[in-house]
């Protein structure tokens, strides 16, 4: 899962690539930075974002693939993308989403919303300029009742224009979270220009290997 961090230093560097191994010499071994690079002051690596993409993955099979266990989720009966595409452009363009979420108003837009299949292994791709707690995975859950036809797709614009968390209650709970995933954050352009008489980004150290020998006996 991608993540962008900032902060401030009062030191001027002429190189990055320290700054970049030292990073990863004090973080546990399941984060890593990939690139370290300098930013203007207006840069933020929250308020300067202007959308987020968010991916949930499905295995849509009566046996659930081992090697997705951890990052998908499992439903056994079939599911019918084509109601979940209609279903999923109810959701389009700017709403107030309090519906689907345990916090206040927002009337964000996702923008697009995508449902795509890779055999077995159905993935639901939405990008907006934000979301609220547990959003995403409401909405999915409500597109995987429609994807089973237990409730019609028509059902979303009726959810969106109760504004009541309690409404969707009737129709399907949160999903689990271990399907979720943040794939890219989209930023300003004009606060990803580099700033003057600065060290080039850090992308982790690299050598150059000038002769390798392989002994055979």
């Amino acid at each position: 899962m991608p993540a962008e961090a900032h902060f401030l230093t009062p030191f001027k560097y002429e190189c990055l690539e320290g700054v970049h191994t030292a990073l990863n010499g004090v973080l546990p071994p399941d984060i890593r930075v990939r690139e370290v690079s300098p930013a203007i002051p207006e840069f933020h690596a929250r308020f300067s974002v202007t959308s987020k993409v968010y991916r949930y993955k499905i295995y849509n099979d009566p046996v659930m693939d081992p090697f997705q266990r951890y990052y998908a989720y499992h439903s056994a009966y079939k599911l019918k993308a084509s109601a979940m595409r209609e279903a999923a452009q109810h959701f389009m363009g700017s709403h107030d989403f309090s519906a689907f979420a345990n916090a206040s108003r927002n009337d964000r837009a996702p923008n697009p919303f995508v449902v795509f299949l890779q055999g077995a292994l159905m993935q639901i791709e939405v990008e907006g300029s934000g979301f609220l707690y547990r959003q995403v995975r409401n909405m999915v859950a409500l597109l995987l009742q429609i994807g089973r036809e237990a409730i019609p797709p028509s059902i979303v614009p009726v959810i969106l224009e109760s504004r009541d968390r309690k409404e969707l209650a009737k129709h399907a709970l949160s999903v689990p979270p271990h399907g979720l995933c943040l794939v890219s954050v989209n930023y300003r352009e004009d606060h990803l220009r580099l700033p003057s008489d600065c060290p080039p980004p850090s992308f982790g150290r690299t050598h150059t290997v000038s002769k390798c020998k392989l002994p055979f006996y």
